[in-house]
């Protein structure tokens, strides 16, 4: 589908890269710069940066780059359509008819249909919540003392004791069976027909980072088997990939600086409730890296408060090497007289358990005193020395593999150095590898290509001025052809096709460096800088003929080619006409 540019160059005007990145992450000033860790990669120093002034991002780490579209289709694996959509609501711009009306909706992709169909079943179980049939919900709500303004503010409805009660609404509504199916909302029956998944259940919409609804978890109000129902996986959730209640309070954990972990949705919109904002839920599995990633991007400071039970303790535990593996500064905390997180806050409120929080123990503490044992006998401690040198081989961050040496050593009395050199004694250093040199030091052809990014419109004057004829780098050549090609297709500059699939990643990291250091041309300049750039390409080329031209001329001379000698003087005197004209 060809876009209209017009409007493609509306959308990119009105948003802010740095507003839209900081979204979906922690940036901080960096000289003209934002910096922030990648979402993209894990790293422990900041190289994903923003460019305000050229509205584009690129990450000297992975490679990833390009400008406020290619980064939400990225982070949010949005299409390009789908992500132009969201932007151009965000920025108000209305886009044509063909892009939103009928036509439009008939060839959104399954993931938008999925995610519009998880909304109108949020909005569908919410007004259940508020009516007749939802009294039982809304009088267990109260009796935990969940304020109204909390159940609002996380869309928390009800799913009646019927078989069809949504699967009917769907129906009626006029709206595809086959997609809630794919959904997760309802379930093909033994004889062919659906029926509801969500039944006699209080029901918490789950959201993603950005705030679409992605699938639904379902707590039962009276007695029965499972007492949490999960949606299974879809087109939009995966499980292990989201962490509930993050689109609400992520501002909050910016600002606290850390965030709280805990195990369900209750827990988490209890602490809410309380006034602790700064609260993620793990939707009831065990941890995974890609959790800890998405929460990376607001911060890497942690306190993991799970349930005192054994299944809670268990949980921390395999969350140990975890947190220890992505470099987040972890503190373990178990609340006390058997209480989980809910609990505990209705009991003794918010002051105290934030004065709990604030005196949570580092995780090589927690991890000594609760995993590793006393070692009370020699058995035990050569048992315990083993478990703990198997555990800390793991962690990558050498500052946290020797804090733990330290408090080891300390636990058991045996000599620090001595278990150094067991820790250390099977790692060698990697030999650096060889650094691959790729040949793109023609500056004036890769301004060009800057040039071009920056400033698409140009690409027209390039291609009649058949510029890229004089390159002589192959690789930039081939850069350029392909901008114009992408804009002749397009309308526009896409970057994530132009340099985000690139191959070579010390050229797109030298293009972007210089497009994130060059400074902003108003028209004059930039048709001064555009004119002198191809005519020192010419130049450079025309260079590089004479060159050729000398030496087959030597070699001529030298084998008596008499024929070939006429003949490369008449090219050479060609050449120097043509050079002359370009003076």
């Amino acid at each position: 589908m060809h876009f209209d540019d017009g409007k493609i160059e509306e959308i990119k005007s009105r948003i802010d890269i740095v507003e839209l990145a900081a979204e979906y992450l922690t940036l901080k000033k960096a000289g003209r710069n934002y910096l922030g860790l990648c979402p993209f990669h894990s790293e422990k120093t900041p190289s994903f940066t923003v460019n305000r002034d050229k509205q584009i991002f690129y990450c000297f780490g992975c490679g990833a780059g390009g400008n406020v579209i290619t980064f939400l289709m990225k982070i949010t694996n949005k299409t390009f359509p789908e992500a132009i959509k969201e932007l151009a609501e965000k920025a108000g711009v209305v886009l044509p008819p063909k892009f939103t009306g009928k036509e439009g909706r008939a060839g959104d992709s399954l993931r938008e249909k999925v995610v519009d169909l998880n909304l109108r079943a949020a909005q569908f179980y919410e007004r259940n919540l508020h009516s007749s049939s939802g009294k039982g919900a809304q009088d267990y709500l109260n009796a935990r003392g969940i304020r109204p303004e909390t159940v609002k503010q996380f869309r928390l409805g009800f799913a009646p004791d019927a078989w069809r009660y949504l699967t009917d609404h769907i129906e009626k509504s006029d709206l595809s069976l086959k997609i809630a199916e794919q959904a997760g909302l309802i379930i093909t029956g033994k004889e062919g027909g659906f029926y509801d998944r969500f039944r006699a259940r209080l029901i918490f919409p789950i959201e993603s980072v950005s705030g679409e609804i992605i699938a639904f978890g379902g707590r039962i109000l009276d007695k029965g088997e499972p007492k949490y129902l999960n949606s299974p996986e879809s087109p939009v959730y995966i499980k292990g990939k989201n962490l509930y209640g993050l689109a609400r309070t992520k501002e909050e954990i910016r600002k606290k600086g850390f965030a709280l972990i805990v195990e369900g949705y209750f827990d988490l919109i209890s602490l809410w409730n309380a006034g602790i904002g700064n609260v993620v839920a793990s939707l009831g599995t065990a941890l995974t890296r890609e959790q800890l990633e998405l929460l990376r991007r607001y911060t890497v400071e942690v306190v993991a408060l799970f349930d005192p039970d054994e299944a809670g303790r268990k949980a921390l535990n395999r969350s140990l090497e975890l947190f220890l593996s992505m470099n987040m500064r972890a503190r373990a905390l178990v609340l006390p007289e058997g209480l989980d997180p809910d609990d505990y806050v209705k009991k003794f409120g918010r002051a105290r358990l934030e004065e709990l929080i604030a005196e949570a123990q580092p995780l090589s503490d927690y991890y000594i005193e609760n995993v590793l044992g006393d070692g009370k006998s020699f058995e035990d401690k050569r048992e315990m020395i083993k478990t703990a040198m198997e555990f800390i081989s793991k962690i990558g961050d050498k500052k946290e593999k020797d804090i733990f040496v330290k408090r080891i050593a300390e636990k058991t009395g045996l000599d620090q150095g001595l278990l150094i050199k067991e820790v250390y004694k099977n790692e060698f250093p990697a030999k650096p590898a060889k650094e691959i040199l790729a040949v793109h030091n023609d500056l004036m052809e890769l301004h060009l290509i800057q040039l071009m990014l920056e400033y698409p419109q140009r690409t027209i004057e390039v291609e009649k001025v058949k510029i890229l004829n004089y390159f002589l780098q192959p690789r930039l050549k081939a850069l350029g052809e392909k901008i114009i090609e992408t804009y002749k297709l397009l309308g526009f500059v896409d970057l994530s096709v132009i340099l985000a699939a690139d191959e070579d990643a010390s050229l797109r990291e030298r293009i972007f460096r210089l497009m994130m250091e060059a400074q902003p041309l108003d028209d004059i300049m930039l048709e001064r800088i555009f004119t002198d750039n191809i005519r020192q390409i010419k130049k450079k080329w025309y260079k590089d003929q004479h060159r050729l031209i000398k030496f087959k001329l030597a070699q001529a001379q030298e084998k008596g080619h008499q024929d070939i000698l006429k003949e490369l003087l008449k090219e050479k005197e060609k050449l120097l006409i043509q050079e002359k004209e370009l003076h």
